[in-house]
């Protein structure tokens, strides 16, 4: 009896035996399985990280590109993309991977350079990642109001936006944005309400507390050279496919926008008999300077834009928006599009006696405020606002006033209500629609608010930013 007890004590064993060894099989099979997938998934990751290194090297890559070749959108090629290049490996010299770039051009309108870079592995082609960026230049307008010269914001003055001087700012009214002077100190003059002279910090005032946490200085200078080597771009442009007006031999040009995407462009024959003025420009002596010249038109003969049609038509505004006058030149209307009027005289050395002035002597309106209408106002001398524009001025508008002044002249006892500025203001010297405190000449009340729009999509040939192409977006997949 025991012998067959012991087979079966020894059969059920072997079945113990096999049992625990398949269960040991099972779970070995299920760590070995684990361990596959995890070695796998570590590997998937590592070369998705590494695509996604060599990705975005890629977009530095063209951002360096673009640095030393700001136009170039074809990577040195001339041809369209995408360009592909090898990523080697610092360390070991080997070519480990590649990225493929494509590259969007600048729209219309815009500075805005778009980068897409897809990076890879050789180990893993199939695992890629995307880095998609986008750089822009900003241009001189990424200010609400640049200036080189000292100037005072009064107490009913507000400004909306990015405010920079290379000179000093007495700032007694509202600012919502940056403001900035490149001075550390600087001398108050009586023109400035400080009387005697005093020296005051680069940025001072009476303004809310809430304004002056905007305030910081010294910060560095902002260059107007510049803006030179733009005019003659400019001047070129209109010559090939623009407007261009010669010296009118008579008292300038008036131009006039019209809401259908149209100018009526006037030769000025007669001026008003407007009091003399007095500008923020000095004398020898420390005065200011008297202006007895009239700037408000009176007669104008119409000019024919289209000579091959019966009557006098307007001139469509051009493909590349671009007008330049060699004369004095008056600027007002409804305007519908991207448009740029420069008013210089590049025949000779610069000369304040000859220089041309802008004129605006009435309403600057754009159409809609949504970036695709933008007007730049660039006179290489001075913007002046005419004796008679209205009580209440709006101006649309990029103004840059090269080497002279954005400003009302001083007319003893003659004030305005209000001036509504949307755009931006560059004034090389000092900058002002109002005087006296309060207000005894010019615009009581003044708003200026920045269009963001002219940041990256200023009208075209608008001066640019010294700094370069900026990083405006990023993202990656």
């Amino acid at each position: 009896m025991s012998k067959p007890r012991f087979k079966n004590q020894k059969g059920f064993a072997i079945i113990y035996e096999v049992l625990i060894i398949f269960i040991f099989s099972m779970v070995m099979l299920a760590i070995v399985s684990y361990a596959l997938y995890q070695l796998k998934l570590v590997k998937s990751i590592t070369s998705k990280e590494q695509a996604f290194q060599i990705a975005e090297a890629g977009s530095n890559y063209y951002q360096w590109h673009l640095a030393h070749f700001p136009n170039d959108y074809q990577d040195g090629t001339g041809v369209a993309g995408p360009y592909v290049h090898d990523f080697i490996d610092k360390d070991t010299q080997q070519t480990i991977g590649r990225f493929s770039l494509t590259i969007t051009a600048p729209p219309a309108g815009t500075t805005i350079v778009k980068i897409q870079s897809v990076g890879y592995t050789l180990a893993d082609p199939s695992a890629t990642r995307t880095v998609t960026s986008s750089y822009g230049i900003p241009s001189l307008a990424k200010y609400a109001f640049l200036t080189n010269s000292d100037t005072w914001i009064g107490p009913t003055e507000g400004v909306s936006g990015e405010f920079h001087t290379n000179g000093g700012i007495r700032f007694d009214g509202t600012g919502n944005a940056p403001i900035t002077s490149s001075k550390t100190t600087y001398t108050c003059t009586p023109a400035f309400g400080c009387s005697p002279s005093s020296t005051q910090n680069g940025i001072w005032g009476a303004a809310a507390q809430s304004t002056k946490n905007f305030w910081s200085f010294p910060v560095p200078n902002v260059d107007f050279s510049t803006i030179t080597a733009n005019l003659a771009t400019i001047k070129t442009g209109a010559q090939t496919s623009g407007i261009y007006l010669p010296p009118s031999n008579a008292q300038g040009y008036s131009l006039v926008f019209n809401a259908n995407n149209t100018v009526s462009v006037y030769k000025v024959t007669s001026l008003r008999s407007d009091p003399t003025g007095w500008g923020v420009e000095l004398d020898s002596n420390g005065n200011n300077v008297a202006h007895p010249e009239s700037i408000d038109y009176n007669a104008r003969t119409k000019l024919d834009g289209d000579p091959n049609t019966v009557g006098v038509q307007d001139y469509p505004i051009p493909a590349n928006g671009l007008i330049f006058v060699e004369d004095k030149t008056w600027v007002e209307g409804t305007v519908a599009s991207r448009v740029m009027v420069a008013a210089a005289n590049l025949g000779a050395p610069y000369n304040p006696a000859t220089a041309p002035n802008i004129m605006i002597p009435n309403n600057i309106v754009y159409t809609v405020k949504d970036g695709t209408v933008e007007l730049g106002l660039l006179a290489q001398k001075d913007v002046l606002l005419s004796y008679l524009s209205p009580n209440n001025l709006e101006i649309d508008a990029a103004l840059i006033a090269q080497n002279g002044s954005a400003q009302r002249w001083y007319y003893p006892n003659n004030t305005k209500n209000l001036i509504t500025i949307y755009g931006a203001v560059s004034s090389y010297g000092t900058w002002t629609w109002s005087w006296g405190n309060p207000v005894n000449s010019g615009y009581i009340n003044t708003s200026t608010t920045y269009d963001a729009n002219l940041l990256y999509g200023p009208p075209p040939s608008f001066p640019l930013d010294s700094s370069g192409y900026q990083q405006i977006t990023w993202s990656s997949n």
